[in-house]
C-alpha cells in the first residue's frame, strides 16, 4: 500500500482547502462545526443550504461516475476531500444516507430508470434518505426482520415497524427491506424497496436520546404504499442488495471522522493541561494511547480502502466497525475523567450539554448502532475466519 501523495493530488488538496476558505463565510462561517453525532438537530436548515451550495459547486457525490453527477475522483482525492473538509471545521452534511449508501448501491444495481429517477436528487441534496433496516427483536440480526410488503397491482403495501432509523424525521424516502415472500424465513423471501415518506400509512415517532436529541426515530409502517417498480434487485433478493448497501457504509467519508476524532482528543488534552490532571501520568498514558490508535486506525481505513479500490477487498475490512467504535466510546470515558467533577453538571438549565459530555453520552451508542459489536465478533468468526457458528435458541 502505497500512502504518499502525487503532485496532482497535492494540487487538489489546495484547490478543496482554498474553496473551503472562500466559501465558508458571511452565514456559512457562522454554522462552522454545527451537526454530527448527537448534534443532527443544530442549525438543520442552513446546513441544508450549505450542502446544495456545495452541490451547485460539484462537491457531492465525489466518487460516483461522472455519468451519474459525480466526479470519478480517485480513492485518495476522496480522501484529500474529507481531511480538508473536517479541518476547516466545515458543518456536518445532512445526506450521509442517500450520498454513500443507497446511491452506490443503486448504481451498482439498480435500474437505468431507478438511477435516473433518484440519482440526481442525491446528487443535488433535493430528497433525502432514512434506512429502515433494524426492528424491534430484528436489530443486528437484520435476516429476522418482520415488516412485510406485498403487491397489490402497481404498487407494494408494506405493514410493519422499524426502529432506530436515523434522520427518519427529516427524510423524503426510505429504502426499506421487508419480506416479500410469505412463509419465507431468515435470508430468503426479503425485498430491497424504495418507499416516500410523506403518505398516508407512515407515522415517525422520535426517541429521545440520554443527549436530549432525537436523531433515531420509531417509522410504523400500515398500509404504506410505493411503486411496484421500486424494488432494487430482484423482489425476493433483498438480503444481497442490503449486504451490498452496508458494504458501502466503511467509505472515505470515514477518514474525515478520523479528523473529527482528532479534534476532540486535542480538546480533551487542552483540557487535561489546563486543568492539572495532564500531570497524572495515568491520564498521560491513555492520551498518548488514544493517539497511537488514532493513527492505527487511519492506516488500517487507508489499507482496507485500498484494497476495496483495487476490487480485493480481504477480511480487514470486517473489523473496521469494531476498531473505531470502541477507540470512540474509550474517547469519551477520557473525557469525562479529564474533566472530573465539572463534567457531572450542565452548564445551564434545563439541559445543556458541553461537547465533552455530548461525546460521553451519544459514544455509549457507537458500539450498537451499525452493527453491535457482539455481532460484528460473529460475523467476523463466522464468515472471515470459518469458525463454528454460535449455537441459536
Amino acid at each position: 500500500m502505497d500512502l504518499t501523495h502525487s503532485a496532482a493530488d497535492e494540487e487538489f488538496r489546495q484547490e478543496v482547502r482554498q474553496w473551503l476558505e472562500e466559501n465558508l463565510v458571511g452565514e456559512f462561517a457562522e454554522i462552522k462545526g454545527r451537526g454530527g453525532s448527537g448534534r443532527e438537530h443544530e442549525a438543520y436548515e442552513e446546513r441544508v443550504a450549505w450542502n446544495q451550495h456545495l452541490a451547485k459547486a460539484g462537491w457531492t457525490c465525489l466518487g460516483w461516475p461522472v455519468e451519474y453527477g459525480g466526479r470519478g475522483l480517485s480513492l485518495f482525492q476522496q480522501v484529500i476531500f474529507y481531511e480538508e473538509y473536517a479541518r476547516a471545521d466545515a458543518p456536518a452534511g445532512v445526506n450521509h444516507l442517500g450520498e454513500t449508501l443507497l446511491g452506490p448501491t443503486l448504481i451498482a444495481l439498480g435500474t437505468e430508470e431507478q438511477k435516473q429517477r433518484f440519482l440526481p436528487g442525491i446528487v443535488n441534496v433535493t430528497e433525502l434518505w432514512c434506512q429502515g433496516y433494524s426492528e424491534p427483536g430484528a436489530g443486528s440480526d437484520l435476516a429476522a426482520v418482520r415488516t412485510r410488503a406485498r403487491l397489490e397491482g402497481e404498487e407494494w403495501v408494506i405493514d410493519g415497524q422499524k426502529v432506530w432509523t436515523s434522520l427518519a424525521h427529516q427524510a423524503d424516502w426510505c429504502f426499506v427491506v421487508a419480506r416479500t415472500e410469505v412463509g419465507s424465513q431468515r435470508h430468503a423471501g426479503l425485498s430491497y424497496l424504495l418507499v416516500p415518506m410523506d403518505q398516508p400509512g407512515v407515522e415517525v415517532r422520535p426517541i429521545l436520546q440520554l443527549t436530549g436529541t432525537s436523531e433515531f426515530n420509531e417509522v410504523f409502517f400500515d398500509g404504506a404504499r410505493t411503486g411496484a417498480d421500486l424494488v432494487v434487485g430482484a423482489p425476493g433478493d433483498g438480503w444481497r442488495v442490503a449486504m451490498a448497501t452496508l458494504g458501502f457504509e466503511r467509505g472515505v467519508s470515514t477518514i474525515g471522522q478520523q479528523v473529527g476524532f482528532a479534534r476532540e482528543l486535542d480538546e480533551i488534552e487542552a483540557i487535561a493541561r489546563s486543568n492539572g490532571t495532564w500531570d497524572d501520568p495515568v491520564i498521560a498514558d491513555r492520551i498518548a494511547q488514544a493517539r497511537l490508535g488514532l493513527a492505527v486506525m487511519r492506516t488500517h481505513a487507508l489499507r482496507t480502502l485500498s484494497a476495496y479500490d483495487s476490487g480485493s477487498q480481504g477480511p480487514e475490512a470486517s473489523v473496521s466497525k469494531l476498531l473505531w467504535a470502541r477507540w470512540h466510546r474509550d474517547l469519551g470515558e477520557l473525557a469525562m475523567e479529564v474533566r472530573g467533577a465539572a463534567g457531572l453538571t450542565v452548564a445551564q438549565a434545563p439541559y445543556d450539554l458541553d461537547d465533552q459530555q455530548t461525546l460521553f453520552l451519544f459514544s455509549r451508542a457507537d458500539t450498537l448502532y451499525g452493527g453491535s459489536d457482539e455481532i460484528q465478533r460473529n460475523i467476523i468468526a463466522e464468515r472471515v475466519l470459518g469458525l463454528p457458528k454460535e449455537p441459536r435458541p
